[in-house]
């Protein structure tokens, strides 16, 4: 625990990729800084019960479906597979516990010191640290950023109940393979779990209050991205609302009616994942203590990460902006630069999304639709995986690439990837647009053949009308 006599240039609450990063990043500028955490390792939600976990599990079960269903067909015989799930779980575990330990070296090797205990403000300048044995210690510091990060939304009307009604930390460790899984929410943590327990066996039902899946995904993606994941297995109920949930021994009965107004009806499922969103976790924060409000939605408002109280700051998911890990280290190199006297900034617009289902979704920059709504003029090149020669090869051909152009500039205003490998061919968009690059840019520079990424070229050459392979 910290010396109550301490002093800092900045405590951080929070130890998630916000929280982590700017503490980093404080410690390289040669600012004494601290970050506060409740949890038993550092890494917040991310590490811990989110990102990496999910990862884990989305990436061993598309190999236990692979090897029951592709592996014979590309010469490799491996009979039917079987399904260890503690082991998959383990091996899961010890990833976490890999990356997590990676964080206190780095903290160790910038010079951060890691204050275990839930963080509150105390008032400026002043945190009260609560350990776990009830013990608490005042930190003082020019600086606090808060990096509380979210919790998971829950539902009205349906109660969590362990083992039966979950939220997405639940479905990280179930103890077994549901036989049917109810999905509430065909957002990106919903379908990427839900992709998880489909493969592993379970029958998946996913109920969506909306008419399309990927809140914010450009139409003609998300049309085919749920075609996808139909011929997959996945049964889709969208644009209905859950209402009602009722536990009994043998499972959950859901109470679901249609979004737009309707008779109502129930639904079975053994277990039933709440995945409809997260909200900013502020609760005993203390921001009373400086003067700090909240939205009605939780979310604490920042001026270039400032909260307009002198020496306090916010980032990531409790701040205004998309609620992505990688927007969070974001916010926090830019917060700790503007504390260091550098310039500090993040546009939210070249923050990435990524859905890491299988195919991948991935999509930065605007949709056609809020193109056409804004009034901006565009054009469109698009490419088929289906075309592309190593996803051919490789059997990865469901999917395409869309590049939105502007119609006079030829600027790159939009790019949509459903397809193998999204995740990562949607860096060469975001650094593209960064420089304020044109669609000929990329359909110019020469891309290694044969790869993904010729795809994201081929799209760029369609802007102009001269896709050369389909």
């Amino acid at each position: 625990m910290a010396d109550a006599a301490q002093s800092y240039d900045v405590v951080i609450i929070g130890g998630g990729p916000g929280g982590y990063n700017a503490a980093i990043r404080a410690g390289q500028l040669g600012l004494k800084a601290a970050c506060i955490e409740m949890r038993d390792t550092l890494g917040g939600t991310c590490l811990n019960v989110g990102c990496m976990p999910s990862k884990a599990l989305l990436h061993a079960s598309e190999l236990f479906e692979a090897a029951g269903k592709e592996f014979a067909g590309l010469g490799i015989k491996v009979g039917t597979p079987e399904l260890d799930l503690g082991q998959m779980m383990a091996q899961k575990a010890d990833s976490v516990t890999a990356l997590t330990k990676g964080i206190e070296f780095l903290f160790k090797k910038n010079k951060v010191e890691w204050i275990k205990g839930r963080g509150r403000i105390a008032g400026p300048g002043q945190v009260e640290v609560t350990a776990a044995d009830g013990s608490k210690t005042v930190v003082a510091t020019k600086n606090i950023i808060i990096a509380t990060g979210s919790e998971p939304t829950p539902l009205p009307g349906v109660d969590f109940v362990e083992g039966r009604i979950i939220d997405s930390t639940g479905a990280l460790s179930l103890p077994s393979v549901p036989k049917k899984l109810i999905v509430i929410g065909a957002g990106v943590i919903g379908l990427e779990l839900g992709s998880v327990w489909r493969r592993l066996g379970a029958e998946v039902t996913v109920i969506e209050y909306l008419d399309a899946v990927g809140a914010g995904m450009d139409a003609e993606v998300a049309t085919a991205f749920q075609r996808g994941l139909t011929k997959q297995g996945m049964t889709f109920r969208m644009g209905t609302k859950v209402v009602a949930a009722k536990v009994d021994d043998t499972g959950v009965e859901l109470t679901v009616e249609p979004a737009a107004g309707g008779a109502a009806e129930t639904v079975r499922g053994d277990v039933v994942l709440v995945a409809i969103g997260r909200r900013p976790y502020t609760e005993g924060l203390g921001l009373e203590a400086v003067g700090v409000e909240t939205d009605k939605r939780g979310f604490i408002a920042n001026d270039h990460l400032k909260t307009g109280q002198a020496g306090v700051w916010v980032i990531g998911d409790v701040t205004h902006g998309p609620m992505l890990a990688h927007k969070a280290e974001e916010d926090a190199v830019a917060a700790v630069e503007l504390i260091a006297g550098k310039a500090g900034h993040v546009d939210y617009d070249l923050v990435p999304s990524v859905i890491y289902t299988s195919p991948e979704v991935a999509w930065v920059g605007k949709t056609e639709e809020q193109l056409k709504a804004a009034g901006v003029a565009f054009k469109k090149g698009k490419f088929p995986f289906a075309a592309n020669s190593r996803a051919k090869i490789n059997h990865e051909t469901d999917g395409f690439v869309k590049v939105l152009a502007d119609a006079a500039t030829d600027r790159v205003l939009g790019v949509h990837i459903y397809g193998p490998q999204a995740g990562e061919l949607i860096g060469e968009a975001v650094v593209t647009m960064a420089f304020g690059g044109a669609s000929e840019d990329i359909a110019r520079t020469c891309h290694p053949h044969p790869t993904r990424s010729e795809a994201v070229r081929q799209a760029a050459m369609g802007v102009e009308g001269w896709t050369m392979q389909a």
